[in-house]
């Protein structure tokens, strides 16, 4: 890619930009003019830049396959943390495995982009972000932190539900299904009613874009100003069917227990939404949201800085999912 040859804003996907846009750096970058180019080479590429790296490695607690590594904003420029210092921003680099790996940052960025601008979805804050060496890169700036630096309690669907390797097995985040994410909701949510739509509408949004990784650690609960929780915004959201050969839904049951699960898919979300107590009246408005935007959701994806196949894979992703869903 030629950076010189940006034509639309790598945060908010807008047109008519060579860098971010004004809405893109008052979002994420706290209203500072921060470059799209970080001031050093990607990981594994020279001797200087994997001693960085390999530091900033350390002091990482978050878990997961992908490789991430904990960045602040130093007045208007972003880098690495230092021992001793909170990290306000999580960098994505390219992934070593999979396939089309080095599309996986704009992958990433484009369906969250598309669940926030299309779809209403509250989201972390990101966008794409390049190393000096070109390599693309994508960064989201963390929800658990307080303007003062503290931290806001947070915890996953896995740990609330108490799935653990030792209880539930070395895949204990995929096993069960959906509506376990709306009973785990009910018990530690006092505004269940609001939050409930809000869970189904990632869902669907899960299964309408390939998302096929969307497990039990990729929900949480965050705490809110009042001291009691709400459903944190989306995170980790991408179509994994572009790098990977996987399965609809994440979850090893499915949107529904066995006992439950019959007919297509959208009579099962249909079974999910009833279940989970969610009115007819707000399901259909939800169902009416995900099945008539496809002409902004076409207009993201050819602005996303995904190379043109993925563009039009995407796309095609997207299409089969909407026909399946609208039979």
């Amino acid at each position: 890619m030629n950076l010189d040859e940006i034509k639309y804003c790598p945060g908010t996907l807008s047109k008519g930009h060579t860098t971010y846009s004004r809405a893109c750096l008052s979002k994420v970058f706290k209203g500072k003019k921060v470059n799209h180019i970080l001031p050093y080479d990607s990981p594994t590429t020279n001797s200087e830049t994997d001693e960085l790296f390999d530091n900033n490695r350390k002091r990482m607690s978050i878990s997961g396959v992908q490789e991430k590594f904990s960045v602040l904003l130093d007045k208007n420029k972003l880098r690495l943390i230092s021992e001793g210092e909170q990290g306000e921003y999580i960098l994505k680099p390219i992934p070593s495995a999979g396939k089309r790996q080095e599309s996986m940052p704009a992958n990433e960025h484009l369906t969250m982009q598309i669940a926030k601008q299309v779809y209403g979805i509250e989201t972390a804050e990101n966008a794409l972000i390049f190393f000096k060496n070109v390599s693309p890169a994508y960064i989201t700036k963390r929800f658990d932190l307080k303007e003062d630096g503290s931290k806001l309690a947070q915890e996953d669907f896995a740990s609330l539900s108490g799935r653990t390797p030792q209880t539930h097995g070395e895949h204990y985040k995929y096993t069960g299904n959906y509506y376990e994410l709306f009973q785990i909701l009910k018990k530690y949510v006092p505004a269940y009613p609001l939050e409930a739509p809000k869970l189904l509408k990632i869902i669907i949004f899960n299964y309408l874009f390939s998302n096929g990784d969307a497990h039990f650690k990729n929900f949480s609960l965050i705490e809110t100003p009042m001291g009691d929780f709400k459903l944190s915004p989306a995170y980790d959201l991408v179509n994994s069917r572009i790098h990977i050969e996987d399965k609809d839904f994440a979850l090893e049951d499915g949107l529904l227990p066995k006992s439950l699960t019959q007919g297509k898919v959208i009579s099962q979300i249909k079974i999910l939404s009833e279940k989970a107590g969610i009115s007819e009246l707000i399901y259909d408005d939800i169902i009416n949201t995900m099945f008539n935007q496809s002409d902004l959701v076409e207009q993201l994806i050819f602005s996303s800085f995904l190379d043109k196949k993925t563009q039009t894979n995407y796309f095609q992703s997207y299409q089969t999912r909407l026909k399946k869903l609208m039979k």
